[in-house]
């Protein structure tokens, strides 16, 4: 398996650890200089950058959140005047303000790069014909996609989402051998070949890199046996650059995290402490070459543990365990972590579910239950008995294969479940009532 950036890829640690140093050391004295927000923290801890002269002094550094983010929106956490900005993405907003980042042209080059790392280390070559199928927008996702597979020399066809027919379509046609999509929209475009007589195995999908949403392995399970691919997870975020902060090889066994540009952290979501390797924590990054939007220590809610233990591919970086939820929505039912993502994404993935959902958490005596309640899609089989309790019992085995306990399925009218903005409502606890 080929090695895109072998220089770094395969550090030495030793040699790492002093480059994480020196840009560690640069970056802290760029956002001291540039950004109002740094500075004005920095000093009030008394924070010198010049005498950060260790990777362990870290820990005295501050954190940022994503609240501090919006509260400077736009640009008030950019490090470089905005004519030196060459690209502008944003996350949603749907509710808020968006995070907004910005890119400086070596930005947009050394992201290329990372993305590039990923998509060789899943496989994709010059050779490929790359179909992409996140939105082309203020999303970062796309594009970053797109300007790595062009780097390697592969074919990129531009698709953006929806239209799935014209999708499979396309990947007749164009003979398409990478695939680049959430893992659940891949499991529509096997459902939906099943259902007009297109077979996977007449295609030229070999690979399929997915993002986006958490890719349990019984969904990379469904989705290579149905499209007869290769799966792959990588794992990516606006706030620090895009895709390109980790990625899986060929061995799948954890996201190799590119630590020559970026330096991870597990820490405790409550108390912000420091946790050791193989610890589940909440992830935190700080960039090392960011020019226009450097983060240091930023939060990014998502959990997981870190593995520093040799891989067979040669590549020396840390590698990232799946990312189990978010830190803001964890569960916990009979000892067990659970997050509701994990629960989302097996009800996006069944045939016949609305994208409506809610989880109730409840205590009989010393016993902790939990609930899923989802709504049905218009037309489905309230009327046949038996149809519906085979399908709940599937949908029941699903959702306990990923989140490791059992839980209750109750199917409901479309339209019951009272809407809400966000996130809030889908989890209802009522054990701490």
């Amino acid at each position: 398996m080929k090695i895109w950036d072998a220089k770094y890829e395969c550090m030495p640690r030793e040699e790492l650890e002093q480059l994480q140093l020196e840009r560690l050391q640069a970056t802290l004295n760029r956002v001291y200089k540039n950004v109002t927000f740094y500075r004005k923290i920095f000093d009030e801890l008394e924070i010198v950058p010049e005498n950060m002269q260790s990777l362990s002094g870290l820990v005295k550094l501050p954190f940022t959140s994503k609240e501090n983010l919006r509260m400077n929106y736009p640009y008030g956490m950019f490090a470089v005047p905005l004519r030196e900005v060459v690209r502008v993405h944003s996350s949603s907003g749907t509710t808020e303000k968006p995070v907004v980042v910005g890119y400086t042209r070596n930005d947009i080059k050394a992201w290329t790069n990372l993305v590039a790392r990923v998509m060789t280390a899943a496989g994709v070559t010059r050779d490929d014909m790359v179909q992409i199928t996140f939105s082309y927008g203020m999303y970062t996702g796309a594009f970053g996609f797109h300007y790595g597979a062009e780097a390697i020399g592969a074919s990129v066809i531009p698709m953006g989402t929806g239209n799935t027919e014209k999708q499979i379509m396309i990947m007749q046609d164009y003979r398409t051998s990478a695939l680049i999509s959430t893992p659940t929209y891949a499991i529509t475009l096997a459902e939906r070949m099943e259902r007009i007589g297109v077979d996977p195995k007449k295609l030229s999908l070999r690979v399929g890199l997915f993002g986006g949403e958490p890719l349990s392995e019984a969904m990379r399970e469904e989705i290579e046996s149905r499209l007869g691919i290769t799966a792959t997870d990588n794992y990516g975020l606006s706030e620090i650059i895009g895709p390109g902060v980790a990625g899986e090889c060929e061995y799948r066994c954890g996201m190799h995290i590119f630590e020559d540009t970026f330096i991870p952290e597990i820490i405790d979501p409550k108390t912000g402490e420091q946790l050791s390797a193989g610890r589940v924590g909440e992830l935190v990054l700080t960039t090392l070459k960011k020019e226009a939007f450097p983060m240091i220590r930023y939060r990014t809610g998502d959990m997981t543990s870190l593995e520093y233990g040799p891989c067979r591919c040669g590549r020396t970086m840390v590698r990232m365990n799946k990312t189990a939820g978010r830190s803001d929505d964890m569960l916990i039912i009979r000892g067990v972590n659970v997050f509701p993502s994990q629960i989302e994404s097996v009800l996006a993935a069944i045939v016949g579910t609305a994208p409506h959902y809610q989880i109730v958490a409840d205590r009989k005596g010393a016993r902790d239950l939990l609930e899923v309640h989802f709504e049905a899609a218009e037309g489905t089989f309230f009327d046949e008995m038996k149809r519906q309790k085979a399908f709940l019992e599937m949908v029941e085995k699903r959702i306990r294969s990923v989140i490791g306990v059992s839980a209750t399925v109750r199917l409901v009218a479309p339209n019951t479940i009272a809407r809400h903005e966000g996130k809030a409502g889908i989890v209802i606890d009522r054990r701490k009532t």
